[in-house]
């Protein structure tokens, strides 16, 4: 038996896609973190999520404008990037900080850059690529909702053990 850390498989990209809409599903977290190298999929688990929410639209990564707010079913929901932050403090600028408290779903690429600013994570999504296969990546799941999303992924055949 595994545990709520160890690692999962999404075997193809649509899988990573698949994640996220799952999420969607379920009673959202306020804030999540997406952690992982330059291509694994974190903007792709993120569309997933948008998609079931109902955003039609192209979702891409906000590089440069650090956040991309969206309005799905009467909900906030805010797509951070922050791999060009140069300094924490720069996200004071953005003028979100008065959305801690509020309702706002919050999904945070590259939190790290954040730190100390940012307020805690409900689950951490860190995907990376698994270097013994051409496609798929390898999940890992953290924080307080890590074990009921890692429990829905398994039963809905989205993921398998690693």
């Amino acid at each position: 038996m595994t545990g709520p850390g160890s690692a999962l498989l999404l075997p193809r990209l649509e899988a990573t896609e698949a994640a996220g809409a799952l999420l969607a599903e379920m009673k959202a977290p306020r804030i999540v973190y997406l952690e992982g190298d330059l291509g694994v999929g974190k903007t792709t688990w993120v569309r997933g999520l948008l998609r079931r929410l109902g955003h039609e639209g192209a979702v891409r990564s906000p590089t440069y404008t650090l956040v991309e707010p969206y309005v799905l079913g009467g909900r906030e929901v805010l797509h951070f990037d922050l791999y060009r932050l140069g300094d924490p403090e720069e996200l004071e600028y953005l003028g979100v900080r008065e959305d801690f408290g509020g309702e706002a779903l919050w999904l945070v690429e590259w939190p790290e850059r954040g730190q100390g600013w940012l307020p805690a994570g409900d689950l951490v999504v860190r995907l990376a690529h698994r270097p013994d296969a051409a496609e798929g990546r390898e999940l890992n799941l953290e924080g307080p909702l890590a074990a009921t999303y890692r429990e829905a992924l398994l039963e809905r055949g989205v993921v398998a053990d690693a």
